[in-house]
């Protein structure tokens, strides 16, 4: 396990000169029978015939593909790789009958099938493919990784990783994380879905209240943004164990986080797991709404992500 922090000079180290703005194609490509919608990133001097690395870059939970996905997916398209961001089954223009379900098994699915239809894509080495996953997603990109002979290389910024005694600490213990359980339980047994908002300035009882970034419109409260949560996702996201598969998967994985951003211990253990396999970049003073969105954050990162594939996708 490598480790480098990140002060101000490491980090204007890694900033290099890019492209100007990438360009962009819209594609759509089947999971479990649904049709996905998919924005195909590519650098602003690809030409036909090119064949690319290629990336699936996939966001926090809640998010669609115009949020920080498509962030990143422009940034490493305008540092040349072929980059692709979608939205799940249920979310954005994907849709499906189950909505707003934040399931980290339909999820990874859904991360498969796209790496699987990116590596059939004209622009693409389908033998360098790579993973980016940023916030809860990370653990999903990890999964698929894991599952997905295609997938030879993984970066994870901003990673939410969370196991049980993590779930405990962030939700309130056991007794308030047995009663998400119980409201979701019961919300997958209701005739109709229940539906939440997933962030507000001014519902308290939005899964998150007066949380920065998701309800400021001119970050990522965007009119692509469904806002939306099913409350049956509260059983498979509380009891879905993020880190468990740095015990198996032994592809090159670069973890950029920071200790000022959301729940690091979990990225901790998980590059301690992952032993000699996993390369750590901690960023000072980040926090993980910047990660999505803040300029430097997110060149400094995209440059890492960069070349770090570059380096593993030889």
């Amino acid at each position: 396990m490598k480790t480098l922090l990140a002060t101000t000079a490491i980090a204007v180290a890694l900033i290099s000169n890019s492209a100007e703005a990438a360009m962009k194609k819209r594609v759509t490509f089947e999971s479990a029978g649904q049709t996905l919608v998919g924005d195909l990133y590519l650098p602003d001097t690809f030409s036909e015939g090119d064949q690319l690395p290629g990336v699936v870059v996939t966001g926090a939970w809640t998010t669609v593909k115009e949020q920080m996905a498509g962030t990143y997916a422009a940034e490493l398209a305008d540092r040349g790789y072929a980059a692709l961001a979608f939205d799940f089954r249920g979310w954005g223009q994907s849709h499906d009958s189950i909505q707003f379900l934040e399931d980290p098994v339909r999820k990874t699915e859904d991360i498969n099938a796209a790496v699987n239809y990116l590596a059939n894509r004209p622009e693409v080495d389908s033998a360098r493919i790579a993973g980016l996953g940023v916030c809860a997603s990370a653990g999903y990109m990890s999964d698929a990784a894991l599952q997905n002979a295609n997938i030879k290389s993984v970066a994870l910024v901003a990673p939410w990783l969370h196991d049980a005694e993590i779930v405990d600490a962030v939700y309130g213990g056991k007794e308030s994380v047995s009663g998400l359980i119980e409201i979701s339980r019961n919300a997958g047994q209701a005739d109709e879905p229940v539906i939440l908002e997933a962030a507000s300035m001014t519902n308290e009882n939005a899964v998150m209240y007066q949380a920065p970034y998701y309800t400021e419109s001119d970050r990522g409260l965007i009119p692509e943004y469904d806002n939306k949560f099913n409350a049956a996702s509260w059983e498979g996201w509380l009891t879905y164990d993020a880190i468990q598969t740095a015990d198996q998967l032994e592809k090159p994985t670069l973890l950029v986080h920071s200790d000022a951003a959301a729940i690091p211990q979990g990225a901790k253990e998980y590059a301690r797991r992952m032993g000699e396999n996993a390369t750590e970049i901690w960023l000072h003073d980040i926090t993980q709404f910047d990660f999505y969105d803040h300029p430097e954050a997110v060149e400094t990162s995209a440059n890492a992500v960069s070349e770090h594939f570059e380096q593993t996708l030889k």
